[in-house]
């Protein structure tokens, strides 16, 4: 069994304390096995915010993978975002830009799809989609396989369409064919579960919301996406459950149950 605990754009700079909390409280009793941080861990790159996102990621005690998303580049130090764009971030979280984890039962890539000259858009290249189709070409049939990116994959609104990864379809078409299960995002603040039509097999598109900044949407609370595979979940199924903050309740609450089925024939 597997359980994997998505938190993304937490925003440290903007975060709520009382949310931050709930969060920890949250982990703690489902223990999850490992948590991925999808981008936006920072609001402006301060290696304050990052000390901050880093001293939080270690209370979760748990193995994690972490990506930088657009606000965790420099914005207006011009000289750090040309030259040196991800030094902040790899003194908190480490060298590596593009963590792999791999278990028995779980397979997770991922991909930094931000670019130093652009502000907020994401891209994701050929060389990055086919490193990442090698990847999940060597999966087993029991491990769940996921890709992990910070701009979405897909939207379920129209106006969000402009912030969709540069690269997408390409690479959705690239993964599916070598076996992706899910592509997992953030970027958007609003959290989402849609089956993506047109691709040689089942994939879906699994985005998160904002963990724990005052950046909502309005009318779409903090959130956090679990994903259980296994023992916990149906035979054969993946099951994602959203978790709401609820500030009557000061925690994390099951908002949304959705199961799937990946495709293992």
């Amino acid at each position: 069994m597997s359980v994997l605990l998505q938190i993304s754009d937490p925003h440290f700079g903007t975060e709520q304390p009382l949310v931050v909390e709930a969060l920890v409280t949250l982990a703690r009793l489902q223990r999850p096995d490992l948590l991925v941080l999808s981008g936006d861990i920072t609001q402006r790159a301060l290696p304050a915010q990052f000390q901050a996102a880093r001293a939080f990621m270690d209370r979760l005690d748990a193995p994690f993978v972490a990506i930088p998303g657009n606000h965790d580049i420099p914005l207006f130090d011009v000289w750090a975002r040309l030259h040196r764009p991800y030094a902040r971030h790899s003194a908190a979280f480490g060298a590596e830009l593009e963590p792999f984890y791999s278990s028995p039962d779980l397979m997770v890539a991922c991909v930094n799809t931000t670019r130093a000259w652009q502000h907020k858009h994401g891209r994701v290249s050929a060389q990055q989609i086919d490193r990442v189709a090698s990847l999940l070409a060597n999966a087993t049939p029991a491990q769940l396989r996921v890709v992990v990116v910070h701009q979405p994959v897909a939207v379920s609104r129209a106006e969000d369409g402009p912030n969709l990864l540069r690269g997408h379809a390409a690479a959705l078409q690239c993964w599916a064919q070598a076996g992706a299960d899910i592509a997992m995002g953030g970027h958007i603040h609003l959290p989402f579960v849609l089956s993506l039509q047109g691709l040689a097999r089942p994939l879906w598109a699994v985005q998160a919301g904002t963990a724990v900044s005052s950046r909502v949407r309005a009318g779409v609370p903090n959130s956090v996406n679990l994903l259980r595979w296994g023992t916990d979940s149906a035979p054969g199924c993946c099951q994602f459950e959203q978790w709401d903050f609820s500030a009557a309740e000061c925690a994390f609450v099951r908002a949304a149950v959705s199961a799937v089925r990946p495709d293992r024939s």
